[in-house]
């Protein structure tokens, strides 16, 4: 377990009280550590959350900028997190798919795509940063850090230029080009391992545990509890772009788990709070064929997750062993949903579907929810009468090798009306 190297006198990050074992309960101090001192459970961010007037608290959310710091209430940052400097992810686009619907088979105006490529480096992980972020902040850190598949490099590397830390950040060697770029041109240092993510992850959790680490804040390691409360704020904005109500049904990818079980405590937070109608609602896990352990435990009845060596080109999914896939088959079961997988040609052509019905170019992560989300349907799992909110997590252009060989031009011709109608292309 990582220790706390850094302690500050005072910590303040709002509504949050403390830090609560998910299996035993136990309440520690805020501070950057993960895993419970007494059974090493993970460890996840209490709160005092607001009480009083749910329509008071609608109207103040409402309010607030059009970022993710709407939410600053019910998220463990200071009340003043807007005027620090900071990427101010969130508020995406959540599209209403009736093109992508027909070809699903389901009903005009119940299904909608949230696509978060609309962040400051065109994936969710802005979210999760940016809350890891005031909690690097509060605790002193100077070093912003990770274990990344991809998309996670780029966001802190932008975040940490941003906010004038440093950062450092690492990932497998044999990432897609897109990505690497991305995580680079921030200015940080960026390292690749030899391995896979699961790898990578371990050498991290090395490093937090040596003097080398001391004052290095880690999003997704010793800073873990606040950076999966950023993953809320997708709850927060579906229920609040769909006009305060829960969707019937979502479709979530599966990479650690934490987005997906977020979501899950994110909607419970507003029925408590009263900014929802209490509903039934199911959430369905996405994975890639390749990568599958959650999906395959949920298929065989299992409660224990069995870690998988990835082989699949979403490779921003590709955690062999995630860290949340016994709390997402429990989720999955709780509200009667269910975990799925497509295999990689599956991926391809729901990625070229959600473009040529929506306009929306997904990476592969979102290739993998739209392909469930076809595979449930026909299954009879998904009802396509219920409004059904699927997510895409990041931008096609990370992922173009994807798509590469069949996204060609259409014709070479000569500069000339008879070869354009030569070719065949006149109507």
């Amino acid at each position: 377990m990582a220790v706390q190297t850094v302690a500050p006198t005072t910590v303040d990050l709002g509504p949050a009280s403390g830090l609560s074992c998910r299996e035993c309960g136990e309440i520690f101090p805020l501070g950057p550590i993960f895993a419970c001192e007494l059974c090493f459970g993970p460890l996840e961010v209490a709160y005092d959350l607001p009480t009083g007037d749910p329509e008071a608290l609608r109207k103040r959310i409402e309010a607030g900028p059009a970022n993710i710091w709407r939410y600053a209430p019910l998220l463990p940052v200071p009340a003043d997190v807007a005027e620090k400097p900071n990427l101010n992810p969130g508020w995406t686009k959540l599209v209403q798919a009736d093109n992508l619907a027909r070809e699903l088979g389901v009903a005009p105006g119940k299904l909608f795509v949230k696509d978060d490529s609309g962040n400051p480096t065109h994936s969710f992980k802005d979210r999760v940063v940016a809350q890891a972020l005031e909690a690097a902040r509060a605790f002193g850190f100077t070093t912003l850090s990770c274990s990344s598949t991809g998309n996670l490099a780029g966001a802190v590397g932008a975040a940490a230029a941003r906010a004038g830390f440093r950062s450092c950040v690492f990932i497998p060697h044999d990432l897609e080009q897109g990505k690497v770029v991305m995580a680079g041109v921030y200015g940080g240092e960026l390292v690749a391992i030899e391995g896979n993510y699961d790898d990578v992850n371990r050498f991290c959790s090395e490093l937090i545990g040596d003097p080398l680490g001391e004052g290095w804040g880690f999003v997704n390691v010793n800073l873990r509890p606040y950076y999966g409360e950023g993953s809320k704020t997708l709850a927060y904005e579906i229920c609040e772009q769909l006009g305060w109500v829960i969707p019937d049904q979502l479709v979530i990818p599966i990479a650690s788990g934490s987005q997906l079980t977020k979501i899950d405590k994110g909607l419970q937070e507003l029925i408590k709070l009263g900014l929802v109608e209490d509903k039934p609602y199911k959430i369905f896990g996405a994975q890639a064929e390749g990568c599958s352990p959650v999906s395959a435990a949920f298929k065989a009845g299992h409660d224990v997750v069995r870690p998988q060596k990835p082989n699949t080109i979403a490779k921003s999914l590709a955690i062999g062993n995630p860290a949340d896939g016994p709390y997402v088959l429990d989720i999955a079961r709780r509200t009667g949903g269910a975990v799925e997988d497509v295999n990689d040609e599956q991926v391809v052509e729901a990625i070229k579907l959600l473009a040529q019905t929506e306009g929306v170019f997904a990476e592969t992560a979102g290739g993998v929810t739209v392909g469930v989300t076809k595979k449930l349907v026909e299954a009879g799992l998904i009802d396509p009468n219920l409004t059904t909110v699927v997510l895409n997590t990041g931008d096609g252009l990370k992922t173009l090798d994807a798509v590469a060989d069949t996204s060609q031009a259409t014709a070479t011709i000569r500069p000339s009306l008879d070869a354009f109608r030569d070719a065949g292309l006149a109507l």
